[in-house]
């Protein structure tokens, strides 16, 4: 029997250097290596030969391709990889529709289409009107154009029912590896005590309520402390600004950490996860937060409750926000509940084995 082939689209590329879709790549494409298949994941360099460069990562076919920055840039790119994957034989998993208008031309191939349709793209408020319209069209695209539709969350799996019939939608979350423990040298070296600080991992943007939660916790003095992770731009963009101004002198702003080592340890060591994320499915960084333990408090919305579950914290604004945060200073056995029902929801469902192996079915059954 021929050697099955799977072809993996739409991410940076492996190893993993940040970002949920190229995660869960890395560790697909080493499971379905491992179990026989002949994997190849398409890759972004930010410079090099306009051509391909194909080399091995783990026994993993990398075919790459130089690409600019920007939405543009990620245009061509997504461009060449569909160009170069419909010259190829195997299963096409595309992670994301955002250019689903360049991978409908896979089904001019032989080859059977998998998309992950990722969260509702075109509701984001960060994106233009032209941006949004684009997003949009798209999410149709690959809706009605491919083999079968990934929904990462139970209410992205309600919204492409609208689209597609249900039989050719999976539901799949994603998964995280459990954390045990961590070093304290870099929760200490950012000025943190263990135990004793919040967090917050994400894009700075309204949509993820990063200014609510600040101002909550701004709103009167903590014993706690509280780190925000993420890209700031105070001189061009008006929200970051905001953000920090909030915050001054409350507030550690260390920009974005991309060392997985540090960003374990920081999660690890918090004693609690704050995730105000509003728009889209199962979000990655609050799995990861599940694994490492944490209890959350999360922006109160249908996402966030099916992942994190009843035993967490939800706020709705600045004012819940900062009430949420008197109860668990007044009453800390409530942070080491959450923690417990955190540890039990992730391991209900949400680490790597389960959720690859749902991957790795829909992937035999479409060749």
């Amino acid at each position: 029997m021929d050697q099955p082939s799977l072809y993996i689209i739409g991410t940076r590329g492996v190893p993993a250097a940040h970002g949920g879709f190229e995660t869960f790549a890395h560790r697909f494409a080493l499971h379905m290596r491992n179990k026989g298949w002949a994997v190849t994941v398409y890759c972004q360099a930010d410079e090099g030969p306009s051509g391909p460069v194909i080399d091995e990562w783990e026994g993993v076919r990398r075919v790459t391709f130089a690409a600019d920055s920007g939405a543009l840039g990620t245009m061509k790119f997504d461009w060449a990889c569909v160009r170069h994957a419909m010259k190829e034989r195997g299963v096409m998993l595309v992670l994301g529709y955002n250019t689903a208008a360049f991978s409908a031309l896979l089904r001019l191939t032989p080859n059977p289409v998998l998309t992950n349709m990722d969260g509702i793209e075109w509701k984001r408020a960060k994106w233009p009107l032209h941006g949004r319209i684009w997003l949009y069209l798209n999410e149709w695209i690959g809706a009605l154009t491919s083999n079968k539709l990934i929904a990462d969350h139970p209410e992205i799996e309600k919204h492409l029912a609208r689209r597609r019939s249900k039989r050719d939608i999976a539901m799949i979350p994603y998964g995280a590896d459990p954390v045990t423990d961590a070093p304290e040298g870099a929760v200490r070296g950012l000025g943190l005590t263990p135990g004793r600080y919040l967090i917050s991992i994400g894009r700075v943007e309204p949509e993820n309520n990063i200014l609510p939660m600040i101002q909550g916790f701004a709103a009167r003095p903590r014993d706690l402390q509280f780190i925000c992770l993420g890209k700031l731009e105070p001189k061009v963009n008006a929200y970051h600004a905001e953000v920090m101004k909030a915050g001054e002198g409350r507030v550690i702003f260390p920009g974005a950490i991309y060392d997985p080592v540090v960003v374990k340890a920081l999660r690890f060591h918090a004693a609690a996860y704050c995730h105000g994320h509003s728009v889209g499915g199962t979000n990655p960084s609050l799995v990861e937060a599940l694994g490492a333990g944490n209890a959350v408090i999360g922006h109160d919305n249908r996402y966030n409750r099916w992942v994190a579950g009843d035993g967490q914290f939800y706020f709705a604004d600045e004012a819940t926000f900062s009430d949420i945060l008197d109860v668990i200073e007044a009453a800390p056995i409530r942070l080491k509940d959450a923690a417990a029902a955190a540890l039990r929801r992730f391991h209900d469902g949400l680490t790597w084995p389960p959720v690859l192996e749902m991957y790795q079915t829909l992937c035999e059954r479409a060749r």
